[in-house]
């Protein structure tokens, strides 16, 4: 199974992000837009990986502890367009505290430089992005998810496999 690590924001920061695509849209912007029900925040991305529980061991052994997760800006890299995430020291330190346990665990996770965002569009129609201004939101996270990712008939389709606290 596919799987990977995430922050999920609450409702209201979700309606902050949804009306940041709306205002995309409004531009006429075109592309693959994240299902509100799929915007997060990826802690680690492991891949193809068929032991759910030792992930979740590693969660726990990182110890999550309740942090503010604030929107900061918009931006672009690979082909997709996101709200960035300020990278607190609570939030950059509890990110290097994960990859060591999944290190230590010994499950392979992408080695990429945590760059906190949550992804808005994919595959813009355009290169640059227009005058939108960026989503204000901001909630405490109090724990982890374990997400499963799998390819449906419209999309990915994420599922909270797991959840620590």
């Amino acid at each position: 199974m596919r799987l990977f690590i995430a922050l999920l924001p609450d409702e209201d920061f979700k309606n902050a992000l949804v009306r940041t695509q709306d205002a995309f849209r409004r531009a006429g912007v075109c592309g693959n837009y994240a299902e509100r029900e799929n915007l997060h925040v990826t802690l680690a991305f492991i891949g193809e990986y068929n032991d759910p529980d030792t992930v979740l061991d590693a969660v726990k052994a990182a110890r999550p502890a309740p942090f503010l997760l604030s929107a900061d800006g918009i931006g672009s890299f690979g082909g997709a367009w996101w709200a960035g995430i300020r990278p607190t020291d609570a939030l950059t330190a509890y990110a290097a505290r994960l990859r060591r346990a999944l290190a230590a665990a010994l499950i392979p996770y992408d080695k990429k430089k945590f760059s906190p965002h949550v992804t808005l569009i994919r595959r813009p129609d355009r290169e640059r992005i227009p005058p939108v201004a960026p989503p204000l939101a901001a909630c405490e996270v109090a724990g982890v998810s374990l997400m499963r990712s799998d390819r449906g008939k419209n999309g990915m389709v994420y599922t909270e496999i797991g959840y620590v606290k």
